[in-house]
Parts: C-alpha cells; sequence; structure tokens
C-alpha cells in the first residue's frame, strides 16, 4: 500500500478493505506518499464518492461508516435522485495542545515577518481531532499567499516541541467577497506532502479552534467554509460544523463534494 502511494503522489491514497468489527461498513487505510495516517477528511470524502460511483453505495443508505485506525468514522449522505449531492463526515471531538509563544519562529518557517503571525491576534498551538496539526493564524490573505516553506526553521520549530505534529495549516480571517470565513494552505513535508490542497482532518480542528479562541460565534460555527488551494492553483471548499453546547464542543463535522478525475487499473508484480 504504501509503494503504491508513493508511485500515485497524491497527498493522500485510500485502500478499501472488508471491514474488520461489526459497526463498520468497511475498512480504510490512508496513506501519504511517505506515511501512514489515522484519519484524514479529505479522503475520506473522496472515497465516499468513488463507491457510490462504482456502485457499491446507493441510495436510500443515509449514513457509511468507515472504520479508520481512529475508530469508527461515520459519515452522512445527501443524495439528489441517485446523485450523491454531499458527504458529512463526523471527526473525534477535539483535544488542544498549549499555545506556543514562539511567534517569531512559528513566522520563520513559512518564510514571513513575525508581524504576519503576531498582527492576527490569535495564539500558535496544536489542535486535533484525530490528526493532530499546527495552527498558526495570519493577518492578511496575502501573507498567506507569500508563505514558502523554510525547512530547516520548520525542522527547528518543530524539533521544540514535545509532541511535535507533522503538519502545519495556516490561514487569515480576513473577510472577503467569496463568503469564505478562512482562507488556508497546508504543509506536510514530514508526510511527503509539499503543499495540500484540501485538509479536512485540519479543517475539523481549525472550526474547534476559533470556537476556543472566540473568533467565531457558536451559531456561525455551526456553517463556516474553508477556501484552501488556491494558490495552488486547485481551490477547495471545506465545509465546517461546530455544534457547542453549554459552551462545550460536542460535535465535529467536515463536509463537501468530490469530483470525479479518472479511472484506471494498476497492474502489481510480485517481488520474487
Amino acid at each position: 500500500m504504501q509503494a503504491i502511494a508513493n508511485e500515485m503522489n497524491f497527498s493522500e491514497t485510500t485502500f478499501v478493505l472488508p471491514s474488520e468489527r461489526a459497526d463498520t461498513d468497511v475498512r480504510m487505510r490512508i496513506f501519504t506518499p511517505s506515511d501512514e495516517l489515522p484519519m484524514a477528511g479529505h479522503p475520506t470524502i473522496g472515497t465516499m464518492f468513488a463507491l457510490v460511483r462504482t456502485g457499491l453505495v446507493a441510495p436510500p443508505i443515509e449514513q457509511f461508516v468507515f472504520g479508520l485506525s481512529v475508530g469508527p468514522v461515520p459519515v452522512s449522505l445527501t443524495w439528489q435522485s441517485d446523485e450523491l449531492a454531499f458527504a458529512w463526515m463526523t471527526q473525534l471531538t477535539p483535544s488542544f495542545g498549549p499555545v506556543i509563544d514562539d511567534v517569531r519562529g512559528a513566522a520563520a518557517m513559512l518564510g514571513l515577518p513575525e508581524h504576519a503571525v503576531a498582527g492576527a491576534n490569535l495564539p500558535v498551538q496544536v489542535v486535533s481531532c484525530g490528526m493532530p496539526c499546527l495552527f498558526v493564524p495570519i493577518a492578511s490573505r496575502r501573507e498567506v499567499d507569500a508563505a514558502v516553506l523554510d525547512r530547516a526553521a520548520f525542522a527547528a520549530f518543530m524539533g521544540a516541541l514535545p509532541a511535535p505534529p507533522d503538519c502545519v495549516f495556516f490561514f487569515s480571517l480576513e473577510p472577503k467577497a467569496d463568503g469564505a470565513g478562512a482562507y488556508s494552505r497546508m504543509f506536510a513535508p514530514a508526510l511527503g506532502i509539499g503543499e495540500d490542497p484540501a485538509t479536512g482532518g485540519a479543517s475539523g480542528p481549525l472550526g474547534c479552534y476559533l470556537v476556543r479562541h472566540g473568533a467565531v460565534t457558536a451559531d456561525r460555527a455551526a456553517a463556516m467554509l474553508s477556501l484552501q488551494g488556491v494558490k495552488m492553483g486547485r481551490p477547495s471548499h471545506v465545509h465546517i460544523s461546530i455544534g457547542v453546547e453549554d459552551n462545550e464542543i460536542v460535535r465535529v463535522r467536515v463536509g463537501g463534494t468530490a469530483v470525479f478525475v479518472s479511472e484506471g487499473f494498476l497492474y502489481l508484480r510480485s517481488a520474487t
């Protein structure tokens, strides 16, 4: 599986296997070009659409459960006639790392001046809903687009953390006419991902981060949009819905649609 994912060289490649437990419909494993992930959002939504295309899932099924390395992950399905129109993935409730004070170091690994991060008036922090990611707020969309990964600074910054994550997700809340609540990019060099056009596994934690730090209200958190991949020329609209009850986050969902691009066959040869 790892060899195939490396050959495909997409951000993630998924493998759908028979279910291993009664509360799931299939087992799914997810690989980047260099490592296996415990969960991921973009490939879960994409695989859901692929299973519908192959006829393995069809209406009136309203929920499908993937068995991932983090456990059962339900996906809710919305149909238009026989076509899957939208899918919502439910993620784990969040865990928050401590606020990181090294704003200068966070900016440096993105090739940005310190004021690009300090001017966002939000903290640098690791958040996880199954896949830990470092969140770095940026003051403007222009500065998000200007970021270039400094690998030495990235290694130094991550190496100073007690439990360094593999990815850095940076974003601006600067409003624009496109209606996106966040304008985002993601780098994960340790996973063999130079840049990811859509990161559902980080988008759920992004919504939780914004709720935790009062950047959005509970009502606003129920329906947010993250616009990612624009700098790459591969814009992705990632929908985020965070359920809040009595000031506690009780539900994390990430959703969207997928576009069919191609299909084909792989011919495997034994090593002997």
